[in-house]
């Protein structure tokens, strides 16, 4: 069988960000036009602008970030590629929380352990016996603890009703999953509401209307930065921007 060898200067440009010229970190995509870049960049660049930085086509008038989503499917494309990448990306992340006298979040640490483990399986040449005995050991401590998030970075939330058009939940503070989206937010709500749709709804942090592709960690981080816990969301009846 023929294999042809490609380099990674060759690929490059698919999978560098245009904004700042290295490897794409959090992946984000701009769903109106498909070209990608830095979460980071692309949110600091559009704090000015509404175009494309690559086609330079208008994302929307007035509110772009609500046009734009994380691409998992890409950030895992480029992090197999690039050796050592993924390692170095969360070690800064360690050394910024640490920094600002922050505890690192779980979900870090765990992919660490985790990578580190899959990498000394495969140098010490285990067998199919050894999987299959760590299968069960992981199944084994699944029984004992049932918190199966334990090692997700989690998020505190607050979600406040600010129309008379809608009642407020019984149950307004909720915790969950960073990698959690607007969308999944507006299901819940739509569901304990019991509205027909969830596409009724709007979700705002700080009076500004949020994406639905926005992950939860991506708000704290944009729209929540220094601020205690909980994450205060208000939701309303959805009103159609011109």
């Amino acid at each position: 069988m023929l294999t042809r060898k490609i380099k990674l200067w060759d690929i490059n440009a698919h999978i560098t960000c245009r904004l700042c010229n290295g490897y794409l970190i959090d992946a984000t995509t701009v769903t109106e036009c498909l070209h990608t870049f830095c979460r980071s960049c692309l949110v600091k660049y559009l704090e000015e602008n509404n175009t494309c930085p690559t086609c330079r086509i208008v994302i929307h008038q007035s509110h772009p970030l609500q046009y734009i989503g994380h691409d998992r499917t890409m950030q895992d494309i480029v992090y197999k590629l690039v050796p050592g990448l993924q390692e170095a990306e969360m070690r800064k992340q360690r050394e910024f929380y640490h920094k600002l006298g922050m505890e690192v979040p779980g979900d870090i640490k765990g992919e660490t352990c985790s990578a580190k483990q899959h990498l000394d399986s495969h140098r010490n040449g285990e067998t199919k016996a050894d999987e299959n005995t760590n299968k069960e050991t992981t199944e084994e401590k699944q029984e004992e603890d049932n918190d199966y998030h334990r090692s997700d970075e989690q998020v505190s939330i607050c979600l406040e009703c600010n129309s008379s058009k809608l009642r407020g939940l019984k149950r307004k503070w909720i915790r969950c999953s960073a990698q959690a989206t607007v969308l999944h937010l507006k299901k819940f709500i739509a569901k304990k509401l019991n509205l027909s749709s969830f596409n009724e709804l709007d979700i705002l942090c700080n009076e500004e209307i949020l994406g639905k592709d926005h992950t939860l960690k991506f708000v704290v981080v944009t729209r929540w930065r220094f601020k205690k816990a909980p994450l205060l969301l208000h939701y309303r009846p959805k009103m159609d921007l011109l």
